[in-house]
């Protein structure tokens, strides 16, 4: 937990950025989902797409910025 705090990049950080990235982006696309399409595809339906394509951005995104925090 300390790792964390301090900003250290270790197997540790990286999981729990990961686990934590992972809903966050399941929400954020559920949301913008609805917010873009939800009127022509339905709230449901608009919302399972952005839930799904939400953690394709989100997760690599987080694991690139991790690597990049790494490394400099």
């Amino acid at each position: 937990m300390q790792a964390l705090i301090n900003g250290e990049v270790n197997l540790w950080t990286i999981i729990v950025w990961t686990v934590l990235a992972f809903p966050l982006a399941l929400l954020g696309g559920a949301l913008a989902g609805i917010k873009l399409a939800g009127k022509d595809l339905g709230i449901k339906l608009a919302a399972m797409v952005g839930a799904l394509f939400g953690p394709v951005a989100a997760v690599p995104g987080v694991l690139l910025a991790l690597l990049a925090l790494a490394l400099g």
